[in-house]
Order: structure tokens, then sequence, then C-alpha cells
């Protein structure tokens, strides 16, 4: 991304669940942010309402599989189907493969179909080792203009997001950060 311009990707990754998507949208209206969801599409099936949600607040959609295939233990065949099993609910123009690892060959077949996103700051939100504090700190010390940043819409994030999405969304707030999403 732009590494001049004094703004920030928010993206999410894994939902959408009822457990933590509502918050997270809740969270993000309150400071007028928006932000590119990668959805399961499993997720999606089961939960449209959050996902017909997430769309209606502005935000944008991507694909990360229908399963939260790990791209390193399949095929080449079985993940991008799956990956084109999710988007025939999701719809999107960008894919994140789950735990950012693909193989070439995956690669170069879904290169030709989506905008494939990546990050350069993972919060560790997920981390049964990592802290609230922990997540705002990781914010705090490895954000620069540009910034893709990557929490996650899950069971295991839920807990510290609570206190560490707003806490870091105000800070970004403070430093001047302007919130986009990709295209």
């Amino acid at each position: 991304m732009n590494k001049h311009e004094r703004a920030v990707y928010l993206t999410f990754d894994d939902g959408p669940i009822p457990e933590a998507t509502p918050f997270i949208l809740s969270t993000l209206r309150d400071f007028d942010a928006h932000a590119t969801f990668f959805m399961v599409g499993d997720n999606v099936r089961k939960y449209p309402h959050l996902f017909r949600q997430i769309v209606d607040g502005g935000h944008l959609v991507g694909n990360h599989t229908f399963n939260h295939l790990g791209g390193l233990k399949h095929l080449t065949k079985t993940y991008v189907d799956n990956t084109k099993k999710a988007n025939e609910l999701i719809g999107a123009h960008y894919f994140r493969p789950p735990h950012g690892w693909m193989t070439p060959s995956e690669y170069y077949m879904l290169r030709k179909h989506y905008q494939i996103v990546m990050w350069d700051l993972v919060t560790r939100d997920y981390s049964k080792w990592m802290t609230a504090d922990d997540i705002i700190r990781n914010v705090k010390t490895y954000t620069r203009n540009g910034s893709i940043i990557t929490f996650h819409d899950s069971l295991k994030s839920i807990d510290k997001l609570q206190t560490a999405l707003p806490a870091s969304l105000q800070w970004l707030r403070e430093q001047g950060y302007a919130f986009k999403v990709f295209g």
C-alpha cells in the first residue's frame, strides 16, 4: 500500500461468527472505520445475516476459503475448489490464504481470479499467550503508513479484542491514521 499516505487497512480473518462479529461491527461504527473481512465460506453459510450486516455496513469482503484450509496441506485442485465454493457465497475479488501460506501452484491459479492480500502486521490476537495489552503494543510498535493490520473475527480473539480493538483504533486515530479499504 502507499507508504507515504497516513492510512492503514484494517482486516479481520475467519468470521463471521455471532460471538464476535456484532462487537467488531459496533466498534468499527463507533470509530467511523471500514475494514475488509476475509471470511470463511462455511461461516457465511451458517450466518448469512452477519454477512449481510458486514456488507450493509460498507465493509469490503474477501475470501478465506470455505473451510479455512491450509494451502500446504492440500492438493492444488482441492484448495482451489474449496476457494471457489466459498466465493459462491461471498462473491469476493480479494483472497487471503489461511495462515498466509499457499503453494506456488495455488498462488498461480488463484491470482487469475483474485487480488491476493497479505499483511504486514498480524496482531496475534488469536494466541492464548497474548493479552489485550500485548495486542495493543503490537499495533503501536509495528504500524506504519500503509500497514495492512490483521485482527481475527473468532472465538480465540474476541475476549482480547473487547479491550484491544477500541484501544487500537483510538490510538491509530490519535496518530492521524485514516482507515481505508482496498480498491
